[in-house]
């Protein structure tokens, strides 16, 4: 990739751990580099590995016709993006936008972007920081299929798969939230059951092995269970709701009598009580998806 073609130079703006460490990619990649931060002195060794430092956020996205900005969240993005002059400098110009926030704050956006003649992309990493410029970083990208064609070969320098999920700028947001969903809901199980564990003796060390071992069963039950809920036959053949709770009341019981807050387990089991109030005992756990969608809906 030759750095002094203009095609192949971007932007970075934000600069905490996983900016440093997408302008660090691009850097590597041989791509002309520019970044700028709100914060000044977050740069690190950007600008002796070749960085352009600017002094101002017009000054870094005109000297690019990319610029991808990594921040907290949308409210910092807009506090940087939506400013007159940035805004004006950016006309012509395309912003990938990979901070993390709702759908429907991505969508705002890509209007605003689109009124201000800035060509938008909306986008989510889905691995950590030190995944970033190798195989292992996983990007999810949204938003008009031919802007994402004409910058992929400087978004590719990043590394890992990058997917393109369709022209709603949206999307990738709501993969996001999807899949956030299923990390700290899984996460926060696992640390309730370190707490319950501990509390009958069995160390966390002791019991990861075994918890790997659940881990290991839940890869085929994602698609198995994909295929119930949108084929919508919600079988609980295996395993029925009534099954279910059962099970769920012992690890209430088990945890209340150490003194350990329940009420994960408790929020888990209120959802498949209500499908089993609802007629649904027989049916897998996949039936709690239609109880939260439409909780009024009793059965046909």
């Amino acid at each position: 990739m030759s750095s002094s073609d203009e095609r192949f130079s971007v932007t970075v703006l934000g600069l905490g751990p996983m900016g440093r460490a997408l302008a660090g990619a691009f850097l590597d990649a041989g791509v002309r580099t520019t970044v700028w931060n709100r914060t000044p002195g977050k740069e690190g060794d950007l600008g002796a590995r070749g960085a352009v430092l600017a002094a101002s956020a017009e000054e870094a996205v005109a000297a690019s016709p990319l610029t991808v900005i990594c921040l907290v969240n949308y409210d910092a993005t807009d506090s940087v993006l939506r400013q007159p002059a940035v805004a004006d400098a950016l006309k012509g110009r395309t912003v990938v936008n990979l901070s993390a926030d709702v759908p429907e704050r991505a969508r705002d956006t890509g209007r605003w972007a689109a009124e201000h003649g800035i060509g938008y992309l909306d986008g989510a990493i889905m691995t950590p920081t030190p995944s970033i410029g190798t195989p292992a970083g996983v990007f999810l990208h949204s938003g008009p299929e031919a802007l994402y064609g004409e910058h992929r070969r400087v978004l590719d320098a990043l590394g890992g798969v990058h997917t393109h999920l369709g022209e709603d700028v949206g999307r990738a947001a709501a993969y996001d939230i999807a899949l956030l969903d299923i990390f700290w809901t899984s996460m926060t199980g696992y640390v309730h059951a370190l707490a319950v564990a501990r509390a009958e003796g069995i160390s966390a060390r002791e019991l990861a092995p075994f918890a790997q071992g659940i881990g290991a069963i839940l890869p085929p039950l994602f698609e198995e269970w994909a295929g119930d809920v949108d084929g919508g036959s919600y079988s609980g053949e295996g395993n029925p709701l009534t099954s279910a709770v059962s099970t769920m009341t012992h690890v209430v019981h088990a945890a209340e009598a150490h003194g350990i807050d329940a009420s994960v387990m408790r929020a888990a089991e209120a959802l498949a009580l209500r499908a089993v109030d609802r007629g649904f005992g027989a049916d897998g756990f996949t039936r709690v998806t239609q109880v939260l969608d439409r909780p009024w809906q009793a059965r046909p």
